[in-house]
């Protein structure tokens, strides 16, 4: 917002332009000068039409955790800001400069599920068919809305409650990757962060401004935080806090797209006072960052002080080569789930289950 302010002048051009690179390449696609990929295996595309900050990795969780009671799942993620290239598979043992920080956390999370990064999807999905070892009868395709060269069965399409999109503008001058209209190619909307207390005419208002097709569905959901977790496991005694009795002064460490609802929540639930070190999305920590940090803790006075972080960012911590600089502190993470809201969530989960199984391809199911 604040080079929109000192910048509109300059960026509101450019945005003009990446609009039109955008409707090209679109065009491109339509007309087939570039190939769009159909397979005979359902995919699940979870994406967003703006930059960060929508919870796609915990929506995909939730729709994993879902689905891989009834099928084999695999997850196709880009591999964000890995230093790696091609086609990767993810382990439990990988590194996030390997495979990226979410596919690690998803693969963690759930082991017996295949996870790849790659950033060409098709040629991605045709190894993961490809493999007779390990079949799969479903691919959730991680933050895939923009690619175009795969057909998605089901595209979930998540915006963010709290920053609306009809009154956002493209990048650079606002936060959008493609204009508004191309919204109409989700079959389902998420509308995320959602407030519970939220009105049926605030809702309505909400479906009105979104212009939808009657074919498209809308679900709302919101986010659950969990109880804190040791992140150095063999390095701090969780029987010494008590986060439901105790307040504590806090290091809110956080490197996300959008950390206020996660710095609120730290607040208001068990932090007397804190201190909020805020880092860009995906970074990675080096270390003096992390001596930063144990200089910051250090010279809080309080004996109840503890170090705070997200899930994804505890990942990073963790892999962090000078992470034996904090090894010792209190540092804990907070998982977090979806929950679809407004007693919506059964009609959710039929949907991508009849999805999945009317779509098997033949050879799978006989």
């Amino acid at each position: 917002m604040h080079l929109r302010k000192k910048y509109g002048c300059l960026l509101l051009p450019l945005s003009w332009l990446y609009c039109l690179l955008v409707d090209l390449r679109h065009f491109l696609y339509n007309i087939g000068f570039f190939k769009t990929h159909e397979f005979n295996i359902p995919i699940i595309c979870v994406g967003n039409i703006t930059v960060g900050g929508t919870g796609k990795t915990p929506h995909v969780e939730f729709i994993v955790n879902l689905l891989k009671e009834h099928f084999k799942v695999a997850i196709l993620s880009r591999g964000y800001k890995r230093k790696t290239k091609g086609y990767r598979e993810v382990f439990i043992d990988s590194t996030t400069d390997e495979v990226g920080d979410e596919p690690l956390q998803l693969k963690r999370k759930f082991p017996d599920v295949t996870v790849v990064v790659c950033e060409k999807r098709a040629f991605a999905i045709k190894k993961l068919q490809s493999n007779k070892e390990y079949p799969v009868n479903v691919i959730v395709m991680d933050d895939g809305f923009q690619h175009l060269s795969v057909q998605a069965g089901i595209n979930i399409l998540l915006i963010d409650y709290n920053n609306p999109i009809n009154k956002d503008k493209l990048l650079p001058y606002g936060n959008l990757r493609e204009r508004i209209a191309y919204i109409k190619k989700a079959n389902i909307v998420i509308i995320t962060n959602t407030p519970e207390n939220i009105k049926p005419i605030e809702r309505r208002i909400l479906l009105k401004n979104l212009n939808l097709y009657s074919f498209q569905k809308v679900f709302f959901s919101k986010v659950k935080y969990k109880k804190p977790v040791v992140l150095f496991e063999d390095h701090t005694n969780i029987l010494k806090y008590n986060f439901t009795k105790n307040k504590y002064y806090v290091i809110i460490l956080t490197a996300i797209a959008n950390p206020e609802p996660f710095v609120e929540y730290v607040k208001t639930s068990f932090a007397e006072n804190y201190i909020l070190l805020k880092y860009p999305d995906h970074y990675y920590f080096k270390q003096k960052d992390l001596e930063f940090l144990l200089k910051k803790f250090n010279s809080i006075p309080e004996k109840n002080k503890i170090i705070v972080t997200t899930e994804k960012d505890g990942i990073r911590l963790k892999e962090s080569s000078s992470a034996h600089l904090i090894i010792d502190l209190p540092v804990f993470y907070i998982p977090i789930e979806i929950e679809i809201l407004f007693n919506q969530e059964e009609e959710f989960n039929k949907q991508l289950i009849n999805y999945v199984r009317k779509n098997q391809a033949i050879d799978r199911i006989y």
